[in-house]
């Protein structure tokens, strides 16, 4: 009996540019599974309440993943895995999810200036019916971040679309004194989590 031949490539359902540069990083193949146009992809991301950060995070994945299986299937396309991800960032049982606007991402920044908080990233790949997950969880601690500070870096736009309101890899990291865990985690995509995940799909990995 001869083994399956390992899959050439995995759907990409991510809008995030760094995702697909860290997939890139791996040199697995792949292809974008994007929204449609009136796709409710802000609605996958609302909170219940009460919900704890883990949970949470676990559960927008798989709806991510449930989303994109749907778009697969009306798209009529080749069948392939699927990777979704979803990252959330929380100061204990809070989640700071994208910030709506300027204010409330000056208003995530103080929450996360001078302490500690958690980045969880949770990763799936989806094979027909089957699912294989896991949760990266890394902890970030901020220096003091003076007010000034805090606008100029709402100023430069770079805090929109981003859970917690900023990016490790962009300008704030300089006041980012102390990680534990995962980077490519924190920016979105654990790399170590994402290439078990694969090699257990069978993906061709060229590592």
């Amino acid at each position: 009996m001869h083994a399956m031949p390992p899959h050439a490539f995995v759907y990409l359902a991510s809008q995030s540019p760094r995702r697909t540069q860290l997939l890139d990083q791996l040199g697995v193949a792949h292809r974008p599974l994007l929204p449609d146009r009136g796709e409710d992809t802000e609605g996958l991301e609302e909170e219940h309440r009460g919900e704890l950060p883990l949970d949470y995070v676990r559960r927008v994945t798989l709806l991510k993943l449930n989303a994109a299986r749907a778009r697969l299937q009306r798209r009529r396309l080749t069948e392939a895995p699927i990777l979704c991800a979803d990252t959330t960032v929380s100061v204990g049982r809070r989640i700071l999810g994208k910030p709506q606007g300027p204010e409330h991402a000056a208003e995530m920044l103080r929450a996360l200036s001078g302490r500690t908080h958690r980045v969880m990233t949770c990763v799936v790949v989806g094979i027909g019916a089957q699912r294989l997950l896991d949760t990266s969880i890394s902890r970030v601690h901020f220096a003091e971040l003076s007010e000034t500070t805090i606008q100029r870096y709402v100023d430069s736009g770079e805090p929109q679309g981003k859970a917690g309101a900023y990016a490790i890899q962009g300008r704030i990291a300089a006041w980012i004194d102390h990680i534990e865990g995962s980077y490519t985690g924190i920016m979105g995509l654990p790399l170590y989590e994402t290439t078990t995940l694969l090699s257990r799909a069978r993906v061709r990995l060229e590592l």
